[in-house]
């Protein structure tokens, strides 16, 4: 297997496509990654602009460049010796018109051959009568109609509906009703010997008698038979082609006169789909989404003929070497993940396999799994945490306290979040789960007197308690791990709801796979199934609960607010993040390190720059306290609420300290990201407005309140004292960020570096993080700090003079590269030794080695900087005091990898030695009888 030494993650866009990545492959290379890792490049909606809404993963995206375009990328890739990792979304695919799969459904229902490809209920709500909800309409069905939205359209693919870009096809037999509408009016054109007659009779008999009769490809073959021979005529004939003009705009009705849209509503009425309002896809769907995006319908990617389709492609561009290994996107979705795993390995082969997965607390990934492990959110998770000074938790908890009154604990707070979204976006998933186990238990005569409604409750309160956001149930077994998590989720529900014990026990039951001794095996296969549809909710509403509700408006401290993160707990220990290191490196030893993503509210860079704010509690509540009284007069009053409120504000506040840039010629760009920013948030968090609802009063009102005091002027006395303020944060992050470089390159796994963050990079979340980048000025650093010369010292101090440019972020990322490039094996296979430094500085320090053989990496970060220097001096030399590293025996000669020093000791270091010229440390040793490494970054 071709272990990635380091992968790049690049946004692959329309204005970002096969030929843009060509240009840079040179660069990466230089830079030190081995592989790119490249978001979804498979055809997707026109305009995508993150490729995870595919509309056929049988072929590359044209919009990309296509074949034509990909061929000389992947050759030049190989030219210059790296790999590539795809992320795959095997999940789901665009509810869309431009998904040719869908659209064969949505024309011939039962009878086409994708008929079970997505996951549909098609015996679902009595309300759907068979058909499929169509949740795409801005308004509610009846006003869309009669306003003139949803049109008929007749071309050379035959009848459509068209809403905007929507484009939906007709069945069949509708072709019947539209053409036998006022048909005396061609007859009276054509004389019944006429051809075109004869042809026009034909086709009307095939598609009101003849194809009605017919099944499979039978029926579809002689349906786009009579589509063919209609246009054939429509192109041939005036007569016909004026008729059916006129009915369109018949059909098409009169806005205003809402009698004349009966005849295209009565067409409508008989599609294998239902056009609806969007918002009613929350509580009457009957497809599964992608969380709860409407327009991602899921897989049936458990089905052998569904995964194969959807990965031919895939699997020969792996055969073919063009792919070095796969990312699986939302693993957590599947119907059986477990099973998914273990047949694309089949396919796959020895191929290097990683998952996206959040991992809860102290949970670990089924070691049955055949993966190399996840794509990085735990371990973005650690290396955040470990900059976060736990000491000031409580200082933190007040300080929210005075200036929100926010006080509900925690996990109340996840609780009340997670039952939102139950309650608003997922009513219609939950109710489909409960109709399903209704039928199910009515065998059993324990089972026949619970209500559908005590069922429905009870899996909500289930789902809602479920600690993790997903178990793996399946045909196997249920194993000791799901079962606990099983068991404390019932526990919780029966605290929470006692009235509804019988049900709760059912439940229990069904989860735990407890059957009774004589269970029919069909039967058996019915309670798997509900577990098994059950476990693909509980992820959905953990994401939408956390990651996009409760992130935004628990406010307490928001680089905790991470993707993967428990912002409960206040930062990591240095002792457990060792810890953490040393379990990834026994169980999971080649898994991604990331530390940004596409997925993560705000970036790397931000972060770093929020943690300090972590060793200053009492300085920050001083100013925000400032802050808040001179921004006073910004408020507007939204029917009696102050906007914005004061959790929002405090939001804003700590995204200001982060995201703010380094150069005020950006200040009018960044006003503007904010403000797109704010209002996407506080829709999030669902407090005073929200996707379902907008409030535009609210949103208006903190748009206006962040331009305003982002607004330069002799009335903002808010902007140079933030500056002052922010400008001292900014310093301490970069030490921060460079830390979190270091240690992300040197530990244990893969690291990956998300798209132009080898320099500042201070963006929120999507789709801020997906702004072009200046890979000009990233290829011209690089080759003119590679060109530097012997004269490190010099090169170093002018890194550090210079630090705002980000070249001193590039340079670091650069060796830390190099070295896993000339010593892969002890990076695939060396093991994790923590090291403690002991002084006075012991706290601010981070160390720890790596060592494979006679090999030795030692990695030195620091941190906490706020009480070891003051604003505009380094954290090198005299700083450390008596503070010493005891570097490993098994090594005596060391090499610097970042400033070229050597060092040679048997004994503890100093660390003002170590870091004498600069503040981080790649010390690659060798044994006394070895020859001293020699530290070379050149391309």
């Amino acid at each position: 297997m071709r272990i990635p030494t380091a992968t790049y993650r690049l946004q692959f866009n329309s204005e970002f496509g096969f030929a843009a990545a060509q240009d840079i492959v040179e660069y990466l290379k230089n830079l030190g990654v081995s592989d790119i890792y490249a978001s979804p490049i498979f055809k997707a909606r026109k305009g995508s602009t993150h490729g995870y809404d595919v509309v056929d993963p049988t072929q590359l995206n044209p919009e990309l460049g296509g074949e034509a375009a990909f061929q000389p990328l992947i050759d030049t890739v190989h030219h210059h010796g790296l790999g590539w990792l795809q992320d795959i979304v095997p999940n789901h695919m665009a509810y869309d018109g431009q998904n040719p799969y869908l659209m064969d459904i949505m024309e011939y229902g039962p009878d086409s051959e994708y008929f079970n490809f997505f996951d549909i209920e098609w015996e679902g709500p009595e309300e759907l009568g068979g058909r499929v909800l169509a949740p795409m309409l801005g308004d509610f069905y009846d006003r869309c109609l009669e306003r003139g939205e949803i049109q008929l359209s007749y071309d050379e693919t035959g009848l459509s509906v068209n809403y905007y870009g929507l484009r939906f096809p007709m069945r069949i037999e509708s072709y019947g009703r539209f053409l036998s509408y006022q048909s005396g009016r061609l007859a009276q054109q054509l004389d019944t010997s006429d051809r075109t007659f004869v042809k026009i009779s034909g086709i009307l008999y095939l598609v009101k008698n003849a194809i009605v009769d017919l099944k499979g490809r039978e029926y579809r073959d002689q349906a786009q038979f009579a589509k063919g021979l209609l246009w054939d005529v429509y192109q041939e004939s005036d007569a016909v082609r004026e008729f059916i003009d006129q009915n369109l705009v018949i059909f098409n009705g009169t806005p205003d006169q809402p009698s004349s849209f009966d005849l295209l509503d009565e067409l409508l009425s008989e599609q294998f789909y239902r056009l609806s309002f969007w918002k009613v896809g929350a509580e009457e769907l009957n497809y599964r989404r992608f969380f709860t995006v409407n327009e991602l319908i899921c897989l049936k990617i458990d089905n052998q003929e569904v995964f194969d389709q959807t990965h031919d492609l895939i699997c020969k561009l792996v055969k073919n070497d063009q792919f070095n290994g796969v990312r699986i996107d939302h693993i957590d979705g599947l119907y059986d993940p477990t099973r998914y795993l273990e047949r694309l390995r089949d396919r796959l082969g020895d191929t290097y396999i990683v998952i996206e997965k959040i991992l809860e607390d102290e949970e670990t990934i089924p070691p049955e799994w055949p993966i190399q492990g996840t794509s990085g959110y735990d371990s973005l998770i650690q290396l955040n945490g470990v900059f976060c000074q736990q000491d000031n938790q409580d200082a933190f908890t007040r300080i929210y306290q005075q200036l929100t009154g926010e006080s509900t604990p925690y996990p109340e707070l996840v609780a009340a979040k997670k039952r939102l979204i139950a309650e608003t976006n997922l009513v219609g998933d939950i109710n489909n789960l409960a109709r399903f186990l209704k039928r199910v238990c009515q065998q059993y005569r324990y089972g026949r007197d619970l209500t559908l409604y005590g069922l429905r409750t009870a899996i909500e309160e289930v789902l809602i308690a479920f600690p993790i956001y997903c178990t793996y149930v399946n045909q196997e077994k249920i194993s000791e791990r799901d079962l606990a998590y099983v068991q404390e989720a019932i526990e919780a529900a029966r605290k929470r709801i006692p009235q509804l014990i019988n049900e709760l026990n059912l439940i229990e039951r069904f989860l735990s796979l407890n059957f009774e001794g004589s269970l029919p095996e069909e039967e058996k296969a019915q309670w798997l199934h509900f577990v098994m549809r059950l476990q693909q909710f509980t992820g959905p509403l953990m994401a939408k609960g956390l990651e996009d509700t409760l992130f935004y408006g628990y406010n307490r401290f928001i680089s905790l607010n991470e993707v993967g993160g428990t912002p409960g707990h206040f930062g990591l220990s240095m002792r457990q993040f060792h810890q953490r290191q040393q379990q990834r490196q026994q169980q999971w030893p080649h898994a991604m390190n990331a530390s940004s993503t596409h997925d993560t509210k705000r970036s790397e860079d931000v972060r770093a720059r929020l943690n300090v704010l972590s060793e200053i509690p009492s300085e920050w509540e001083t100013v925000v306290n400032l802050w808040r009284s001179l921004n006073g007069s910004h408020k507007t009053v939204v029917r009696d609420q102050v906007v914005p409120d004061a959790n929002d504000e405090y939001f804003l506040y700590q995204t200001l300290v982060g995201a703010f840039p380094f150069e005020d010629s950006e200040l009018a760009s960044f006003s503007d990201r904010v403000a797109d920013y704010v209002v996407k948030a506080v829709r999030e968090a669902k407090v005073h407005t929200a996707w379902l609802r907008p409030d535009a009063d609210y949103e208006d009102g903190y748009v206006a309140f962040a331009r305003a005091i982002l607004t330069p002027g002799e009335k903002n006395n808010f902007l140079p004292e933030f500056r002052k303020f922010q400008q001292r944060i900014a310093e301490y992050g970069i030490y921060n960020s460079l830390s979190q470089v270091v240690l992300k390159l040197m530990l244990p796994g893969v690291p990956d570096i998300y798209q132009g963050q080898e320099l500042w990079d201070f963006s929120l979340v999507d789709p801020d993080n997906r702004r072009p980048v200046d890979y000009n000025l990233r290829r011209h650093w690089l080759q003119e700090l590679q060109q530097w010369g012997d004269d490190r010292a010099a090169l170093l101090q002018n890194l550090l003079e210079y630090r705002q440019d980000g070249r001193i972020k590039l340079w670091v990322t650069h060796c830390g590269l190099s070295v896993r490039q000339a010593y892969p094996e002890l990076f695939e296979q060396g093991d994790y030794q923590p090291l403690f430094a002991r002084g006075d500085a012991e706290e601010h320090i981070l160390a720890f080695a790596r060592q494979w053989g006679n090999q030795w990496v030692v990695a030195i970060a620091p941190r906490f900087l706020t009480s070891r220097i003051e604003p505009g001096e380094y954290p090198i030399g005299k700083v450390w005091g008596e503070t010493t590293l005891a570097l490993p025996s098994g090594a005596q000669h060391w090499q610097n990898w970042i400033t070229g020093e050597s060092v040679t000791t048997t004994e503890d270091a100093a660390l003002s030695d170590l870091l004498a010229t600069f503040p981080y440390a790649i010390l690659v040793g060798t044994a006394a009888d070895q020859p001293a490494p020699e530290a070379t970054t050149e391309s």
